[in-house]
């Protein structure tokens, strides 16, 4: 009996190590985790904080889904950012929410509907350090409250906590961190720290093959949040993504 010779062996063993019966010829490759390889950021200004992300999903390779939302609503005045595994931080932010619906019934000196920003951040903090070995999830957590106005909180992969007044993260953030450094202002207005952020996201999916889609942008400020989408053909164009006779005057 001719059996397919050792290298489709070793492929039907692999499969089955995935849990993927032989008989579906399903490459083990499609089988990766779903992950938010991503651009994701935060910005303070002058009376709240922008949040940013692109919208792209992948499982390896594949776009599986091009439309995703990495912006979550922690409460009515704190948000977060996910980059990572897609399960991980969806599952972070579900037992963060949880923990803050639970801490805030238990307090009366507070709306119900909000929390301090850093509490939600060393909520998160505990959540990522303690599962460190476990976890591949890199979250930004962004808000507004009554005691310290407006914040910014990194939580890279390892689960530290660094307070500031921008961070960037996900796969995009290396193709534009010099960038932001470079360009970032304290106390910019609204406008121009959204312009901000959609400029840096912009840069990146022009970058990184794992950012792309829309751009999303929620703004928290003392009346609450707002949410906004920019589509593609809405995004601030790169320099090499202009026409020649564009490119040519802008070196004039």
């Amino acid at each position: 009996r001719h059996d397919g010779g050792p290298g489709l062996r070793a492929s039907h063993k692999a499969m089955a190590a995935y849990g993927v019966p032989p008989a579906l010829g399903v490459s083990p490759e499609l089988h990766e985790a779903v992950s938010t390889g991503t651009t994701i950021m935060a910005c303070a200004y002058k009376g709240g904080v922008v949040l940013g992300a692109d919208s792209r999903t992948s499982t390896g390779n594949y776009i599986a889904n091009r439309a995703s939302d990495k912006i979550t609503c922690v409460t009515d005045n704190v948000w977060m950012c996910r980059s990572g595994s897609a399960a991980d931080t969806q599952n972070v932010c579900a037992y963060v929410k949880n923990l803050v619906e639970e801490h805030n019934m238990q307090r009366t000196d507070c709306d119900p509907g909000m929390a301090d920003v850093k509490m939600v951040a060393n909520v998160t903090m505990q959540l990522a350090y303690g599962n460190k070995d476990k976890l591949s999830a890199g979250m930004i957590i962004g808000g507004w409250d009554a005691k310290e106005g407006a914040q910014v909180y990194g939580i890279p992969l390892g689960g530290s906590l660094t307070r500031t007044p921008f961070t960037v993260g996900g796969s995009g953030s290396a193709y534009i961190y010099g960038w932001c450094d470079n360009t970032f202002r304290e106390d910019m207005s609204r406008e121009e720290a959204e312009a901000w952020v959609t400029r840096a996201i912009s840069l990146a999916i022009a970058r990184d093959a794992s950012s792309g889609g829309v751009i999303r942008l929620v703004t928290i400020h003392e009346h609450g949040s707002e949410r906004k989408m920019l589509q593609p053909h809405e995004h601030p164009a790169c320099h090499d993504e202009l026409p020649a006779r564009c490119r040519e005057s802008i070196k004039a």
